[in-house]
């Protein structure tokens, strides 16, 4: 976790949040459901929000800390306990919270499944167990409040200048049977992507590109971790015990591939702050301006009888 504490020097860089301060943040197991949680605290983390992974009452929680003293506390439902894995629930229920003040108590988010079938649903219930709607909703809310440290990451690059803004890789022309024209066009953008940071001519571009991969909000990383999970979920629909299984080992590859955009977050800033090497210059030849070497001659001594 040595990178997830790495600071940039970039004075336009916006860097996580810290990690919890307590004595299991060096422990095996806490690390485990950290990591199974990052797709909730990466995104929460790179607005400034303090996170961390605590027990609830009858499952794990996250638990924001926001700017005025009051926290969200984000997590399934607490009863009836839930057998699924940690950080991957049925549905996801956020609350704000304050020790002092119970008049701030409010429910921002359920997407948790009800089992009374009269019970009114929430418009977030479609959403179960999916990450992103949860972090929109927590955005918007909190940007209402005024609780963000940096309200304006969802939407622009803190280090992509408006100038240099890397454009969607296209679909480069690859030959292959024209039924297969339109198969692989997600592989063909990222092997073009991979074709443009080939052809960087600057750290700072590679950087940019970079950005597109490991940004933790909209960059590659997080949108295949939400495709994995959302993959999962589809296999669920099957009400099987192999559709069932399937969904575990999808929601894990998504847990890893999040778990991957964490530890790279600083990457961009690592690749921008690289100074490339300058060859030295080459002197000019001399061999045109010097004088030709004299002949030499062997030396005369004198004998003496």
């Amino acid at each position: 976790m040595a990178a997830d504490e790495t600071n940039t020097s970039d004075a336009h860089a916006v860097p996580l949040a810290p990690l919890p301060d307590h004595r299991n943040v060096n422990t095996p197991w806490w690390q485990e459901l950290w990591r199974r949680h990052a797709h909730i605290t990466t995104p929460l983390r790179a607005r400034g929000l303090p996170c961390d992974v605590e027990f609830g009452l009858s499952t794990y929680i996250v638990r924001v800390s926001l700017p005025d003293d009051s926290y969200l506390i984000l997590g399934p439902p607490q009863e009836p306990s839930s057998e699924r894995p940690a950080g991957d629930p049925e549905g996801w229920i956020a609350t704000r919270e304050h020790p002092d003040d119970q008049t701030l108590f409010e429910v921002l988010y359920d997407s948790a499944p009800s089992d009374d079938p009269g019970a009114p649903r929430r418009p977030e219930a479609r959403h179960g167990g999916s990450a992103q709607p949860l972090i929109e909703v927590i955005d918007h809310r909190l940007a209402q409040l005024g609780l963000l440290p940096h309200p304006d990451l969802p939407h622009e690059s803190p280090h992509v200048h408006p100038a240099q803004t890397t454009p969607p890789p296209q679909a480069r022309e690859v030959p292959h049977p024209p039924d297969r024209a339109a198969v692989y066009i997600y592989g063909d953008a990222l092997r073009a992507l991979t074709d443009r940071l080939n052809a960087a001519e600057t750290h700072a571009d590679a950087a940019a590109l970079l950005h597109q991969v490991v940004d933790p909000v909209n960059g590659l990383l997080t949108q295949l971790g939400e495709f994995f999970e959302a993959a999962g979920e589809k296999a669920k629909e099957a009400q099987e015990d192999d559709g069932f299984d399937l969904s575990y080992d999808l929601a894990g590859a998504a847990a890893d591939i999040r778990h991957l955009g964490e530890v790279l977050h600083v990457a961009e800033d690592r690749m921008r702050a690289l100074t490339p090497l300058v060859p030295a210059p080459r002197l000019p030849s001399t061999s045109a301006t010097l004088p030709p070497a004299s002949p030499k001659t062997a030396p005369t001594t004198s004998r003496t009888r």
